[in-house]
């Protein structure tokens, strides 16, 4: 997929779960409870030894837009992508991963919360940013006062975005999606099989563009 065709979908969906596998026996369970709510992408995370083996699991389904975060090197990053990764997520700015990535004309999303994080991510064509840890990082009130001098740039907030504040970041012209365990977790899935979990994402997505 084109990086502004995800773009698109992204800032159409509004969200992006991020799901770190430690029981790979649920995600059929996971796969189905986003596709009922019209979700179509999930970042996998390299916080487990399962993430790649999960991501390859998903990527063969065929079913979602299946992508990495927490990459945080090269190494990583071509694992991920070997196992079918369609995008990238990085808690920051690797040089190598964005070049390698470009080579394999695969769409990255890397962590900028500074002006010069910023710019050195736009320098490099990025029309999209991660911004990580956003409730260390000023929030959605720093994600405002940065729309000023980059208007052309997006973000991808996560780190306190949670269902009591994600409607106020979603709302925001500066903001493609919101992303978080909040959407959807292993441990709430694993409570009853995908009931609770399927129950609170109906719930978000039903508050999306009231």
């Amino acid at each position: 997929m084109k990086m502004s065709n995800m773009v698109s979908q992204l800032q159409n969906e509004k969200l992006l779960p991020l799901y770190t596998v430690h029981n790979m026996d649920l995600l059929d369970t996971v796969e189905s409870i986003l596709l009922e709510n019209n979700l179509h992408f999930i970042e996998v995370t390299y916080r487990s030894d399962k993430a790649s083996a999960a991501i390859k699991y998903l990527s063969e389904s065929g079913k979602l837009i299946v992508g990495a975060g927490t990459v945080c090197d090269l190494e990583t990053a071509k694992n991920a992508i070997a196992n079918g990764a369609q995008f990238i997520v990085q808690p920051g700015i690797d040089a190598d991963v964005l070049r390698y990535c470009k080579e394999k004309n695969i769409p990255i999303f890397p962590g900028a919360v500074t002006p010069t994080e910023i710019i050195q991510a736009m320098n490099l064509g990025l029309t999209a940013v991660k911004f990580f840890p956003a409730n260390v990082y000023g929030g959605l009130k720093a994600i405002k006062s940065l729309g000023g001098p980059f208007p052309s740039l997006k973000f991808i907030p996560t780190g306190g975005i949670n269902k009591e504040n994600y409607q106020e970041f979603i709302e925001n012209d500066s903001i493609l999606a919101v992303g978080g365990s909040f959407i959807i977790s292993e441990k709430t899935v694993a409570i009853d099989n995908g009931v609770t979990a399927s129950k609170n994402l109906k719930e978000l997505v039903s508050k999306i563009n009231k």
